[in-house]
């Protein structure tokens, strides 16, 4: 395990020497408009309603992330079960529970997004 995880670094590494000079930081100019660089940049607006979509649409995601790495682990524990029925069944059980999680995350999406911007009179986009 030791062995994999420095030649994960030593790659992440090898890699970061490859990216050059992607993003590079701009200095906002006494002529910008703040509305436009703050709708742009997707920055908050002041709203509780659009503090409260943001942080709630990261913590979906973040679950929806954990989930995928659930279904990843469960699946990784079917391929390497070798006939152990227990191991199967904890890995099918674990793959179930996550699909579930899923589709609870998608709707609590759907359902987050449509009530909070309900007020503002437009579509959820």
């Amino acid at each position: 395990m030791k062995k994999l995880t420095m030649i994960a670094l030593a790659f992440t590494c090898a890699l970061s020497f490859f990216t050059g000079d992607i993003a590079q930081a701009q200095m906002i100019d006494i002529t910008d408009n703040p509305t436009l660089v703050q709708a742009n940049t997707g920055a908050w607006n002041g709203s509780l309603r659009q503090a409260i979509t943001t942080l709630l649409n990261f913590a979906l995601f973040f679950l929806g992330v954990i989930a995928t790495a659930f279904i990843i682990f469960a699946g990784f524990l079917y391929v390497t079960a070798r006939g152990d029925d227990g191991q199967v069944e904890k890995a099918k059980n674990i793959m179930l529970y996550a699909a579930i999680g899923i589709i609870v995350i998608l709707i609590s999406f759907a359902l987050v997004n449509t009530l909070l911007q309900a007020g503002f009179g437009t579509r959820p986009a």
